[in-house]
């Protein structure tokens, strides 16, 4: 009798739930399933965070589920930590969730020629969508990106030239790795502060409050304050910064449509977090010149979203991401490089997900780009 395909997934899978099983399910129609986990220490290093159940507990509840043929824990570091498993199993499928995909993976799979699944976070029917992240703080305080100007809220870019930093708040839905350009390390502070959620109040207020607790006096290197205000204000925004941390002024877009039309043009693909010793500020190049770039590109974005001009939106995001490699050239590397080379022919326009390398390339297009993932942007809440 001829044996069944194999099939690889690898993941973290802590607090397993009702999306992990649903995903496991379907994984498993493609053959026999073999789960590859993160080691502790891996997640740790990825995430910021060491799971709450250890890399044996996680195996143990894994191979209990009738659907999977074994589970193994990954001896490699890094967001493709699973090398010497994929060689010694040798599947034929190798399948991914739609926010788990990277260029990288793909590639692997090409090259060993693995045939590479992609599967959409589908809850199963009458459950709800579930996330490690809402099981483990039932936890809506947002992300945030920052779409255009980033780096514009620091005064020693700003002090070349003013100008904005246009930002949009993002509904929790994904559990977005820490160090990946999101506002995670805000979004934690915010954690404490809060717990679960943004009382009720003022946001501008609201986010210097979250903004002082991130840098309390005497810090050295302060965080942006497009992080605070990017997580805490709904709907897109525009921060005009002039040689100061704070904004000289804030503009909003609430407009439904135009976030509508917002989310259908942006897809996320993951390049997993920076290193915990990556230093960006090294080799800058700063100038007026720069920042003038940098600020127009900004005003550009902010510009064609609210036209709802998709190639204008693209030729600024892209130009946005243009001058901030220009002024920080160690935001990529040659690798970054490469994989945003891929999208070229189908996006419009192409960044990173923060101004501190990796994380997300964040694209641009009119048509949706396979293997990538969107997001959800946070509306205005009537308490406030």
């Amino acid at each position: 009798m001829e044996s069944k395909n194999k099939v690889m997934v690898t993941g973290c899978f802590d607090l397993l739930h009702s999306g992990h099983v649903a995903f496991l399910k379907e994984a498993a129609t493609y053959g026999d399933l073999h789960v590859c986990i993160g080691n502790d220490d891996n997640i740790h290093q990825l995430k910021g965070r060491y799971p709450v159940n250890s890399q044996e507990e996680r195996r143990y509840m894994i191979e209990s589920l009738a659907c999977i043929t074994e589970c193994r824990v990954n001896k490699g570091f890094g967001i493709i930590d699973f090398m010497k498993e994929l060689d010694e199993i040798q599947p034929s499928v190798f399948v991914v969730n739609e926010d788990g995909a990277t260029p990288t993976k793909e590639e692997i799979c090409k090259q060993r020629g693995i045939e590479y699944k992609v599967l959409k976070r589908i809850p199963h029917e009458n459950l709800p969508a579930r996330s490690t992240t809402s099981l483990r703080t039932e936890c809506v305080i947002p992300f945030r990106i920052d779409l255009a100007g980033g780096w514009l809220d620091q005064p020693f870019v700003s002090e070349y030239h003013p100008g904005p930093v246009v930002t949009i708040s993002l509904e929790p839905t994904l559990e977005f790795n820490n160090r990946s350009g999101m506002a995670s390390s805000t979004r934690n502070k915010a954690i404490e502060l809060w717990r679960t959620a943004i009382p009720s109040g003022d946001p501008e207020k609201l986010a210097k409050i979250l903004f002082t607790y991130e840098n309390p006096p005497g810090t050295k290197e302060v965080a942006g304050s497009q992080d605070a205000l990017g997580i805490v204000l709904p709907g897109m925004n525009r921060l005009y910064y002039e040689n100061n941390y704070w904004p000289e002024k804030v503009e909003s877009v609430h407009d439904d449509d135009i976030l509508d039309w917002l989310e259908q043009h942006l897809y996320l693909v993951t390049l997993g977090p920076r290193t915990s010793e990556y230093s960006v500020v090294d080799n800058t190049n700063l100038s007026r010149e720069g920042a003038k770039a940098l600020a127009d590109a900004a005003e550009g974005v902010w510009e064609a979203v609210q036209r709802k001009d998709a190639r204008a939106f693209g030729e600024y995001f892209r130009k946005s991401f243009e001058a901030q490699i220009h002024m920080f050239p160690n935001m990529v590397d040659e690798s970054i490089m490469n994989q945003i080379r891929l999208f070229e022919d189908k996006a419009l326009g192409w960044k990173l997900s923060g101004a501190g390398g990796g994380g997300y390339i964040i694209m641009v297009a009119e048509e949706p780009i396979e293997n990538a993932f969107q997001i959800k942007i946070r509306r205005r809440d009537s308490r406030n």
